[in-house]
Formats: structure tokens, sequence, C-alpha cells
């Protein structure tokens, strides 16, 4: 219901990140797969989470839960609470898990995004009647080299592709330092702010975190800018939570459904 009041179409989604099967984090999929399903989809989904999920989703047989007409396959990607792992590589971006503390085995992500090709100058292309087969070559970084032997050096020929950009999750987690060098810099940072800070040991002994300490966490991976969200339903209004997290770390702002930041 959601994804379609924000107008995010289905077919784009082929790869989901279940931090940790606790309820509240995976049973929207029951809902989201049999969608899928009655749109007929063809193309494999990837759910990278950990692998007891594959006997909760019975995926030996999907049918069992979602009927004869089951059209796609899920490929479930296992992940492991022992130690950060690369979980996915593709052309534009990578995708780290990050082992977090909670009552059961979850993990936090790193998105990082690939450095793209430089762009060409449309007008150098024409002016010059640089051929398709050369034009790889110079978007990597490759000067021009003419018939007449002079070398057009390649920052005439193309600008500089936006700087590629980190996002970082961490979820349902107690306040950990161990593997802060992963969000390091990070230009968007989610951390979990169950509860304020007054609240230390009740957010230890459900292990989770205050907003005093999702902000010092931001502050030591000196990310640009930070989320707070999971709260606990004690809270009818962010406003103290996102104020006890600015007094340590002043770009932070609230999670809400519908929220676009700019990156």
């Amino acid at each position: 219901m959601r994804l379609r009041q924000l107008s995010i179409p289905f077919s784009r989604i082929n790869h989901i990140f279940i931090s940790h099967l606790h309820g509240d984090h995976f049973f929207g999929l029951f809902g989201l797969l049999t969608s899928f399903n009655l749109l007929n989809r063809k193309q494999a989904l990837h759910i990278y989470t950990f692998p007891e999920l594959a006997e909760i989703l019975h995926l030996d047989n999907p049918k069992l839960l979602f009927g004869d007409h089951f059209g796609y396959k899920i490929i479930l990607h296992p992940l492991s609470d022992d130690k950060p792992e690369l979980i996915l590589d593709s052309k534009t971006l990578t995708v780290t898990s990050v082992p977090m503390k909670h009552r059961i085995p979850c993990c936090g992500f790193v998105f990082a995004e690939k450095e793209a090709p430089r762009k060409l100058l449309k007008d150098k292309m024409e002016w010059y009647k640089i051929p398709v087969y050369k034009r790889r070559g110079i978007k990597e970084g490759s000067d021009l080299i003419l018939d007449d032997g002079r070398t057009i050096p390649n920052h005439e020929l193309t600008t500089a592709p936006p700087p590629a950009r980190k996002i970082g999750i961490c979820s349902d987690t107690l306040y950990n330092k161990q593997y802060l060098s992963f969000f390091s810099h990070a230009d968007l940072l989610f951390h979990e702010a169950t509860f304020m800070h007054n609240l230390l040991d009740r957010a230890r002994e459900t292990c989770h975190s205050t907003a005093r300490q999702a902000a010092t966490f931001a502050k030591e991976a000196e990310v640009k800018k930070l989320i707070i969200g999971h709260y606990s339903v004690r809270y009818k209004d962010t406003i103290p939570l996102v104020e006890e997290a600015r007094d340590l770390f002043p770009d932070t702002i609230a999670a809400e459904d519908g929220l676009t930041i700019e990156l």
C-alpha cells in the first residue's frame, strides 16, 4: 500500500535487504510477494537476510504459501552476523552487510556507489569527430591522440562525474563502535534511536540505542547527515528525540513515511 501511495514501481524492486527476523521487519513480505505474483512477475527476486527466512517462506516450495501459479524465483542470500561481508557487487554499487548487536542475529548495511565514468562533452566529440569505439576509453580517463600526433588532454573532452555517494543503515542495535569504520564519511546515515537517553538502561535491556547514542555514532563516523528512527511507541512526538540528537550532531532529521532527501 505504501509503495503504491508513493508511486514506486513494483517492477524496479529486484533486491530486498532485511536486517533481522523480528516480525516488524519482515511480515510485510507476505503481502509484497503476493502482489508481485498477482502482477505476473517473471524476473527473479533477491532477498538478503538470515537463512531461517527460507523455512518461514517455504522457499523449497513457495506454492504452499502463494498458490499453484507462483511464477517467479526467490533467491535467498544468507547474511552472517560474525563479520562484515560484501553481499552485492554490481556495475554501479556495492552493498556490505555489517553485524549489529541485537537480541537475535542482525545486520546493518552500507550502500556505496562506484565512481561513475567521466561525462563526454558532445561538442568536443563532434569537433574532433571521435568515433564511438574510442569514446569508452575517453570516459575512463584516456587522452585523445589525433592522427597528426597531437594529444588532447582528457579534461578538455570530458567533465568529472558527480561524487560517488555512500549510505549507511544501522538497524536495531546497541550502540556499538566495533565496525564504525564501515560507515565512515557516509553521505547519509540512518541509525535507530528507540529511546531518549534518560531511558539508557531500558535501551541496553532491549538491545536498542538512544537518540544521543545515534548522534554520537554519527559524529564519530564523520557522516554528513543523520536520520534517526525506529522510535518507541511511548513517544507521540519526535521533536524531543531530534533535539537530543542535535545537541551532538546538528544535521539530524527524523525519519518519516514518504521523506525525500537530496544528496
